[in-house]
């Protein structure tokens, strides 16, 4: 806003104070406090944001510039948030840690990748066989999830807000088929969050590579297998050209949601109004990116298995030995760290309940239908 004080009083409202029978002088102070408190409520703020993701996936991608839009079409412009790319500022893994020294006040990115600097951050994004995208939203804003998560970053000096979820992950591509558990032993694959940590304990050897480096690292050999997201970015990356396996489910991540987090010194200095457009900002760019992933990995699917991948589905063996394992990790890991018990403690407790809820309607519903593909 300028610093210009000079005001006009809109005639409809000049006509009313003058109606109701105030004089001229009370109509002259009504219009010179307006501007005043205008600019004073809609100060100039530019931010900038970086994601953990290349700018060519356009939904992940697009998510963060989404919800900028968002936020600048909400304050006509006086709240710009500048995106950039990994690499623009800093590596795609370490902007949680730009956005905590001040680097950037802000960032996209899915809170597991930190997970080693506090393995409770795993939950912030989804954990092996936890939630799907609707039920790891619902934790997150009725089941504690965000106040759980959020007291974790705050030592961090970091907030965050839900801001995107892929829906169920597919299990990745591999170079040759799992046919059972023994197939795993000595398997290097690139594997974010918590899902290494408990593929390890089936013999696999977890890698987190950033994304833009995934592709170069398989084609070499360097890595046996990756996972990633879904039909749509996985057909982008170009992984179907050198591993033709393509597995699902994606059991590490039935709903990976994603965050926006923001420096809490830069957070606690807008105004709460501001803090308010982004936090609905989010939730708009939240679903932006579920509905976008929805719409766009039927086709991809297809496209890829015209271009040769081949679909199968994990093993019962690896599955069944997969969910023992989890559960003695978080078994282990709550025993010895308390952020991460209160998280677990929290997420178990919701997601039993969603369990026992979803197979009743959500899930007969779902599977009905999928059923009567092609009739009619």
């Amino acid at each position: 806003m300028s610093a210009d004080t000079t005001t006009v009083t809109h005639p409809s409202r000049r006509s009313f104070l003058a109606k109701a029978g105030l004089g001229a002088g009370v109509v002259a102070a009504a219009g010179s406090v307006a501007a005043p408190a205008i600019a004073q409520s809609a100060p100039q703020v530019t931010w900038r944001m970086q994601s953990s993701f290349p700018n060519s996936l356009d939904t992940i991608f697009g998510t963060m510039e989404t919800f900028a839009r968002f936020v600048s079409e909400a304050t006509d412009g006086n709240f710009t948030i500048q995106t950039f790319k990994p690499g623009d500022i800093v590596g795609g893994l370490q902007v949680l840690d730009a956005v905590s020294n001040g680097t950037i006040e802000a960032g996209h990115t899915p809170t597991y990748f930190y997970f080693g600097r506090e393995p409770a951050l795993g939950f912030g994004t989804g954990v092996p066989f936890g939630l799907n995208a609707r039920q790891q939203h619902s934790w997150w804003h009725f089941g504690g999830g965000a106040e759980i998560i959020n007291e974790v970053l705050a030592p961090m000096n970091a907030i965050s807000l839900a801001c995107g979820n892929s829906g169920a992950q597919m299990g990745g591509f591999f170079r040759r088929e799992i046919n059972s558990l023994a197939d795993l032993k000595g398997l290097k694959f690139r594997i974010g969050g918590l899902g290494g940590q408990v593929m390890a304990r089936l013999g696999v050897v977890p890698q987190q590579i950033a994304p833009g480096d995934i592709y170069p690292a398989l084609e070499r050999g360097t890595i046996d297998a990756v996972e990633f997201v879904g039909p749509y970015d996985d057909l982008k990356l170009g992984f179907h050209e050198v591993a033709k396996y393509y597995y699902a489910p994606g059991f590490w991540e039935g709903g990976a949601m994603l965050h926006a987090v923001f420096n809490l010194e830069a957070w606690n200095g807008l105004p709460k109004h501001y803090q308010a457009i982004l936090r609905h900002a989010a939730e708009a760019a939240n679903n932006w990116m579920l509905a976008k992933y929805d719409s766009v990995n039927p086709d991809a699917l297809k496209e890829l298995v015209s271009k040769g991948a081949e679909l199968r589905y994990f093993p019962q063996d690896v599955m069944e030995a997969a969910l023992s394992a989890a559960n003695a990790y978080y078994e282990e890991t709550a025993a010895q760290n308390e952020a991460f018990k209160r998280a677990w403690d929290s997420y178990r407790a919701f997601r039993d309940d969603a369990l026992l809820w979803w197979p009743v309607n959500e899930l007969a519903f779902d599977n009905f239908m999928a059923r009567t593909r092609g009739r009619g």
